[in-house]
């Protein structure tokens, strides 16, 4: 434990040297695209289990499962990726809206703009000559002066995702994920034989799955690897056992 200590205290101290933290700090920012893998990932399983455990319910055929499965993966994961987009640039046209709101209020009450830097800077712990200071070298450049403004008084952030990445990220772990309960009744549609019990096949990758990105995900976020995995897999499970009750009690309508 002392040398992981000491460990982690030289990494610290080997990433806060001056050329470190100016070369850290003159980058572009870069973001995350963790939340759209795993937003897409836990509802393309979810929503294809669902699919899987309704029509399985509902005591229908494999190739009722595959169908719909299938169509289910295009459909959700298109609609998803579109929403995600829209979402994200949403919060991008209303980061702009924002900037420029501020741009005009510089431009027509600069005093007013000036005084609300200063009472920012005041709640800070800023007084004196050092608060006045504070105030004009951030009223002295434009773009400072709104940014300042922006991050402070509105809580935005500078910069944000890309859509088009938001949404592609989301899409393709929503297929390549939610695939994965289905393939055991692909290779019984499109094999010689079926698999017995595909079903509880199913099930069992599912749970894999669930289990599986909520580990992926504590990597990422320091989170207790087993905490995060059985949350991931208990909240899966509850959205599956829905579905499958759902198909139970609605299986007689197949039958007419």
């Amino acid at each position: 434990m002392i040398d992981g200590d000491a460990n982690q205290r030289a990494q610290l101290a080997a990433s806060h040297t001056r050329e470190q933290i100016r070369e850290r700090l003159s980058a572009k920012p870069r973001h995350s695209y963790l939340r759209d893998f795993v937003y897409g990932a836990i509802d393309g399983t979810v929503t294809t289990f669902a699919v899987v455990s309704g029509v399985g319910g509902a005591g229908l055929s494999t190739g009722v499962v595959v169908v719909l499965g299938m169509a289910n993966l295009v459909a959700d994961g298109f609609s998803m990726a579109v929403s995600n987009y829209l979402g994200t640039r949403t919060e991008q046209e209303l980061r702009e809206k924002a900037r420029r709101n501020e741009e005009q209020h510089i431009r027509q009450f600069p005093e007013g703009e000036r005084e609300e830097i200063r009472q920012i800077f005041v709640r800070k712990g800023f007084a004196g000559d050092d608060l006045e200071r504070a105030v004009d070298i951030i009223t002295a450049d434009a773009k400072r002066w709104v940014d300042t403004m922006l991050t402070d008084e509105l809580g935005l952030t500078l910069h944000g995702p890309s859509p088009l990445r938001a949404a592609l990220v989301t899409m393709v772990a929503f297929v390549l994920v939610g695939l994965l309960p289905l393939l055991t009744f692909i290779y019984g549609f499109l094999g010689e034989s079926e698999i017995a019990h595909p079903y509880l096949w199913s099930s069992l990758i599912t749970g894999l799955t669930f289990f599986a990105i909520g580990t992926a995900k504590a990597r990422f976020v320091q989170q207790g690897w087993l905490r995060s995995g059985m949350e991931t897999l208990l909240i899966g499970g509850a959205a599956a056992g829905l579905a499958f009750l759902v198909g139970v009690w609605l299986g007689g309508i197949a039958d007419h």
